[in-house]
């Protein structure tokens, strides 16, 4: 008897709030759904604390594509769904940086019985990852200018 599997190569990092995405994903757990075991979700009390080197550096050492899933305007936490936004912007410029396409790192609002809403969100990563492949690693920061000549896009006189 043979079982054929086949192995997602792309790893999902969901970062679930308690008061959001974490319990949609109790309810999927509840519910007896499935979804992809290169899923890893991460409980957490609040978005808004993960700075935007945590999600490159989320990229750097594994993971393919990440959703933040908490409870957008209506979060316990005064404030949070303002600095998480500000946090995924900011990483979102430096993705681009790293020439990291910026459709790797999503934001989504899903509340705490957001059962269809949970699965679609992890079928989009799915989906995705299987369009754009993994992070390619290293990830590296472009070198920057070290003169003005470079700065200008010409270096032909700068020495290495």
């Amino acid at each position: 008897m043979t079982t054929e599997t086949t192995q997602k190569t792309g790893k999902i990092l969901l970062l679930a709030t308690l008061s959001g995405g974490y319990r949609g994903a109790d309810m999927v757990g509840q519910g007896h759904m499935d979804y992809p075991p290169n899923t890893y979700i991460l409980p957490v009390m609040s978005s808004a604390i993960f700075p935007p080197k945590f999600y490159i550096d989320a990229f750097a050492k594994g993971f393919d594509a990440i959703t933040v899933m908490y409870s957008g305007t209506d979060s316990p936490y005064k404030g949070e769904s303002e600095k998480t936004a500000e946090n995924i912007n900011e990483t979102y410029v430096r993705m681009k940086q790293l020439n990291l396409d910026p459709r790797r790192l999503r934001l989504a609002a899903i509340c705490t019985v957001c059962v269809r809403p949970f699965l679609e969100e992890v079928q989009r990563a799915e989906k995705l990852l299987d369009e754009i492949g993994s992070v390619p690693r290293p990830v590296i920061k472009p070198r920057a200018p070290v003169s003005p000549l470079e700065a200008q896009g010409d270096t032909t006189y700068v020495n290495e």
